[in-house]
């Protein structure tokens, strides 16, 4: 199985507000090993960068300034994650940004080019609910050196999540999953019984809960897993 892990740098936190990518990386794994494989471009995004952004990334406009566009790097990229399956924290922000760079390419989402697209940070919800899930937050769970991370870096990112990825899954096989426990009579203090009622919840909806997630997804990335909600999100929270 072919497998490449993915991250990218961005000029802020929406492409729908024109923000686009500035670093972009990606390294192969085939058969859960590393095979040196990599593609590491840094892109000339045609636009300032907030201020948030750069404290995040470090990067600046005026070392950007002779790197290439996305347009010239587009099929190189295209050709290398083509047919693999797409490992990402957090895949709805880097996604969005790779999908709104290729629209304007008028190319196809990445989605259609990847046999499937995993999110390890929705992973990392189901295996550690309630607790923070950052990329710094799992590689101190899973002892994993992270020491050179001061600031985020596509390409170092995509190293450490690649070994983060490979502690989370060693043993998935062996992961027991709770059977759903119906709803069954309560006790009152009066000693009579009586039935719980089921509430209605009335669920957002799927574009509500995109735009949610985006939103949560994009503080995160920016703050450095410090978006305390997107931990919760996923148990209602």
């Amino acid at each position: 199985m072919r497998q490449i892990v993915l991250d990218t740098e961005t000029t802020g936190l929406d492409p729908r507000h024109g923000h686009r990518i500035i670093e972009v990386a990606g390294i192969e794994m085939v058969d859960r090993r590393l095979t040196g494989r990599h593609l590491h471009k840094y892109i000339n995004p045609e636009r300032e960068i907030d201020e948030g952004a750069a404290a995040v990334h470090g990067i600046t406009l005026e070392f950007l300034a002779d790197k290439p566009k996305f347009a010239d790097i587009a099929d190189e990229f295209l050709e290398f994650i083509s047919g693999a399956e797409l490992i990402i924290h957090n895949a709805p922000f880097d996604l969005g940004f790779l999908n709104a760079e290729l629209a304007r390419l008028d190319r196809v989402p990445v989605e259609t080019l990847c046999s499937s697209v995993t999110d390890t940070l929705k992973m990392a919800k189901e295996l550690h609910p309630g607790k923070r899930n950052s990329l710094d937050a799992l590689c101190e769970r899973y002892e994993i050196d992270n020491s050179q991370r001061t600031l985020h870096g596509a390409l170092l990112d995509t190293e450490l999540l690649s070994e983060v990825f490979l502690a989370m899954t060693r043993g998935q096989n062996s992961l027991l999953i709770e059977p759903d426990i119906a709803p069954r009579p309560l006790t009152g203090t009066g000693g009579g019984r009586f039935e719980r009622k089921l509430l209605l919840v009335r669920q957002p909806s799927p574009e509500e809960l995109a735009d949610h997630q985006r939103v949560l997804a994009a503080i995160d990335k920016e703050t450095r897993g410090g978006c305390l909600w997107l931990a919760t999100a996923d148990q209602g929270g």
